[in-house]
Parts: structure tokens; sequence; C-alpha cells
């Protein structure tokens, strides 16, 4: 209201009190999105019925689908092991080439197990 161009003065001066934000718990959310997904088209009803925005319904139902509306934050369960034994670095083998007579190269190391480099072998061979 602008007072320049209002002739009459206010006098009272009304504030509407909204409440406070509602809290909701992980469970209630879960029971209301589980009740909009009973039926079809229950959305705007259920949400409606709680007095809840449809924005926010979806909101809650989008976070229920993800899997990330119901998970409070707790304790995650640890398990002690015994320490691992100490391993002594391994020495440093350089790889060996084979190439095929159909001009398929393999890269295997030097303690590569012979009957697994002879199947690798006949396979690509069988793959000309």
């Amino acid at each position: 209201m602008d007072i320049l161009t209002d002739s009459h003065p206010i006098t009272r001066l009304e504030i509407v009190d909204t409440g406070r934000r509602r809290r909701w718990s992980e469970s209630e959310k879960i029971r209301i999105v589980e009740e909009s997904l009973s039926a079809p088209r229950l959305a705007s009803a259920t949400a409606r019925r709680h007095g809840i925005s449809n924005q926010l319904l979806f909101a809650w139902r989008k976070a229920y689908r993800e899997g990330r509306l119901g998970d409070e934050p707790g304790f995650v369960p640890a398990k002690i092991v015994p320490d691992l034994p100490e391993t002594r670095p391994e020495p440093v083998c350089h790889p060996v080439e084979i190439v095929s007579p159909s001009g398929w190269r393999v890269l295997m190391s030097r303690e590569c197990d012979e009957h697994a480099l002879m199947r690798v072998l006949r396979l690509l061979e069988g793959l000309r």
C-alpha cells in the first residue's frame, strides 16, 4: 500500500503466523510415499490429505525410488582382521612378446603357464 497515493492511513497492522515448518520423520515420509504409490493417481489426493505440496511428495517419491529415503546415518559395521604378512617386492620381470604367423601379438610374463599360453595361441589362430 502506497502512503502517498492512499488517503487512508494504516490504523491496524495484523501479522499472520503460519506456524513453524513441519518436520517429518523418515518413517512418516516412507509411510506417506507408500500410500501415494498404492494405487494410480493418488499422489495429489495423498498430498492434500497430509497437508503437503505435490512437489514435496514427488521429491520424496524420487528419493524413495533412488534408495535415499529411510537411510538414517548410523554406525558402519567394522571387522577386525589380522595384519597381512609382510611381502617382499617382486622382482621386475620384462614381458616376452610372441608374434604369430597370422600377425597376432601376445605379451606374456616369463612365469606364464605353458598350457594356458598354448590355449591362447590356438584360440587366436582359430580366429583368422
